[in-house]
C-alpha cells in the first residue's frame, strides 16, 4: 500500500503536470486569441475602408444625380429657348414680339413668372409689355415700384449687365423677392441698338429651386433675343414706312411727269402743226421768188445789167437755201408726227453708199478728201427706204467734207451685228467738242467752231437724220476727239 508521502508525491507530480498542461494551453489559446485580435483588428479596418468607400459612393452619387439634374435643365431650357428664340423671330411686328412667349416656354426654363418693361422716352417712364404669373393687383403694385426706383432700372440698362438672386446685395434681393412674389429672380437688359431699351424679369416662388449661373446665361441669351427682334422689327417698320414713302413719292413724280410728258407733247405736237403750217405757207412765196428769179437770170424779160445780175443769182441760190430748210422742216414735222411712210425693202447698202458718193463728188475732188469704202458682204443687206436712208448718208458725209481739211480721210465701215447692221462714218476732221456731243441731233444745233462761223448751215441736218434712223428703229450716236475728228455710228435693220 501506498503511503501518505508516496500518494502526496504522485499528487504533486500530478498537479505539477496539470499546472504545465493548462499553462501550456493557455499560452496556445493567448496566441490563438492574439492572431485573432490581429484579424479582427485588419477586419475592422477593412470595414472602416469599406465604410469611407461607400460614403464615398454615395457622395459621389448624389453629386452626378445633381449634376445630372443640372445638366437636364439646361438642356430642357435651352431647347425653351430655341423654341422661344424661333418663336419671336417669326414675326415683324413689336407688338406681337413679347405675346409669343407663353407660360409653357417660360416653366420649361425653370421659372412661372416673368415680366418685360420698356423705357418709353417721351413719357420719362417704363411701359409692361409682358405678363406671365400676375394677378392684376401685384401687377399694379409692381408698375407702381418701376416707377418709383427708376434708376435702378436704369442703371441696369446702362451697365448692360444680368442682375440675378446670386448678384444682388441682401437688401435688393429682399426688397425684389417681396415686391415681386418670388423666392429667386433673374433680371436682364433687353438692348437694341435702335429706339426704346428695357429688361426683361423672370422668378421662382419655389424655395427649392436654386438660381445658377447657368439660368442667368440662359435669360441674358433670351433678354439679347429679345434685344434682336426689337431691332428687326424696328428696322423692318422703318424699311417699310421707307418704302411707302417712297413709292407715294414716286407715284406722285410719276403724275408730275406724266402731265409734264402730255404738256410737252401738247408743245410738240403744236411746234409740228406750227413748222408744217408754216413751212407750207413758204412753200408758195418761196416758188413764186425763185421763179420770177429764175426767168430774170434767163434774158426772157431783157438783158440784165451785171450788178442786177448778180444780185438776182444771190436771191436764186438764197431762195434755194431757204427751200432746203423749209423741206428739212416738213420732213421732220412729217416723221415726229408719223405722217411720213416709210417703205423699206431689202437693199445693198453698198449701192445706196455709193450713190450717196456720187452726189457729193464734186465737193471731195475740190478738198482733195479720199473717201473709202469697207463693206464686206455680210454686212452689205438692209431692210430700209432706200431714199431716206440715202438722205441719212449725203447728210452725214457733207457734214465730214465740211469739217474735214484738205487731203483728209473719211471712211465708211459696217459690220455685222445680231440682228442689225452697223454702220460707221470716220473722219480726219476738227472734232466735236465734248459738251456738244449730246446736243448735236437737237434741231438748230451748230457747234461753236470756227468752221460753222465761216459755213452757213441750218442744224437741221443732223436732227432729220436722227429721226429717219429711229423711224426704222435703229440708234445713232457719235464719239469725237478734238483735233482727231467723229465716228458717226448707226444701226440699221436687216429683215423685217
Amino acid at each position: 500500500m501506498l503511503n501518505t508521502e508516496n500518494l502526496l508525491n504522485i499528487l504533486g507530480l500530478t498537479s505539477a503536470a496539470t499546472i504545465i498542461s493548462l499553462a501550456t494551453v493557455l499560452a496556445w489559446k493567448m496566441q490563438v486569441l492574439t492572431r485573432l485580435q490581429s484579424s479582427v483588428d485588419k477586419l475592422k479596418k477593412s470595414l472602416d475602408e469599406m465604410d469611407e468607400q461607400a460614403k464615398l459612393i454615395v457622395r459621389t452619387d448624389m453629386e452626378l444625380n445633381k449634376t445630372q439634374e443640372e445638366l437636364d435643365k439646361k438642356i430642357t431650357g435651352l431647347y425653351a429657348l430655341q423654341r422661344l428664340s424661333r418663336a419671336i423671330s417669326t414675326t415683324l411686328e413689336e407688338s406681337q414680339i413679347f405675346k409669343r412667349i407663353d407660360a409653357g416656354y417660360l416653366e420649361d426654363t425653370g421659372f412661372e413668372k416673368a415680366l418685360a418693361f420698356l423705357w418709353n422716352e417721351q413719357e420719362k417712364k417704363f411701359l409692361l409689355y409682358l405678363t406671365i404669373g400676375y394677378i392684376e393687383d401685384e401687377i399694379e403694385a409692381i408698375k407702381s415700384f418701376v416707377d418709383s426706383n427708376q434708376d435702378l432700372y436704369l442703371n441696369l440698362i446702362k451697365g448692360e449687365k444680368t442682375l440675378s438672386s446670386l448678384s444682388a446685395d441682401t437688401l435688393t434681393k429682399k426688397n425684389l423677392n417681396h415686391i415681386f412674389k418670388v423666392s429667386s429672380f433673374v433680371i436682364s437688359p433687353i438692348l437694341p441698338k435702335e429706339g426704346d431699351k428695357g429688361f426683361f424679369f423672370v422668378g421662382t416662388e419655389n424655395v427649392d429651386t436654386l438660381i445658377t449661373e447657368g439660368d442667368e446665361e440662359l435669360i441674358t441669351i433670351l433678354a439679347n433675343q429679345l434685344g434682336q427682334a426689337l431691332e428687326n422689327a424696328r428696322l423692318f417698320e422703318q424699311t417699310w414706312r421707307a418704302q411707302q414713302d417712297l413709292e407715294m413719292k414716286v407715284e406722285e413724280r410719276t403724275h408730275e411727269l406724266t402731265r409734264a410728258l402730255d404738256e410737252v407733247k401738247k408743245i410738240s405736237k403744236r411746234k409740228t402743226d406750227f413748222i408744217s403750217s408754216v413751212s407750207h405757207e413758204l412753200r408758195t412765196p418761196l416758188t413764186s421768188i425763185k421763179g420770177y428769179a429764175s426767168i430774170l437770170l434767163t434774158g426772157k424779160l431783157g438783158n440784165l445789167a451785171a450788178d442786177a445780175r448778180e444780185r438776182i443769182d444771190k436771191i436764186n441760190r438764197h431762195s434755194d437755201e431757204l427751200a432746203h430748210l423749209v423741206n428739212d422742216l416738213l420732213d421732220i414735222s412729217r416723221i415726229e408726227a408719223g405722217r411720213v411712210m416709210m417703205k423699206p425693202q431689202l437693199e445693198n447698202l453698198k449701192d445706196i453708199v455709193e450713190q450717196a458718193v456720187d452726189l457729193l463728188s464734186g465737193q471731195l475732188k475740190e478738198k482733195q478728201i479720199e473717201l473709202r469704202l469697207d463693206i464686206p458682204a455680210d454686212a452689205n443687206s438692209v431692210f430700209v427706204d432706200k431714199g431716206q436712208i440715202e438722205r441719212v448718208f449725203i447728210n452725214i458725209i457733207s457734214n465730214a467734207i465740211k469739217f474735214t481739211p484738205l487731203e483728209g480721210k473719211i471712211i465708211i465701215h459696217s459690220h455685222k451685228l445680231d440682228k442689225t447692221l452697223q454702220v460707221d462714218i470716220k473722219d480726219t476732221g476738227c472734232g466735236i467738242p465734248p459738251e456738244a456731243l449730246e446736243a448735236i441731233f437737237e434741231e438748230f444745233y451748230r457747234v461753236d467752231n470756227p468752221i460753222n462761223q465761216e459755213v452757213k448751215g441750218t442744224g437741221l441736218g443732223l436732227s432729220l437724220v436722227k429721226h429717219i434712223i429711229e423711224a426704222h428703229k435703229g440708234k445713232i450716236w457719235v464719239k469725237s476727239k478734238l483735233g482727231e475728228g467723229s465716228t458717226f455710228s448707226f444701226t440699221l435693220p436687216q429683215s423685217v
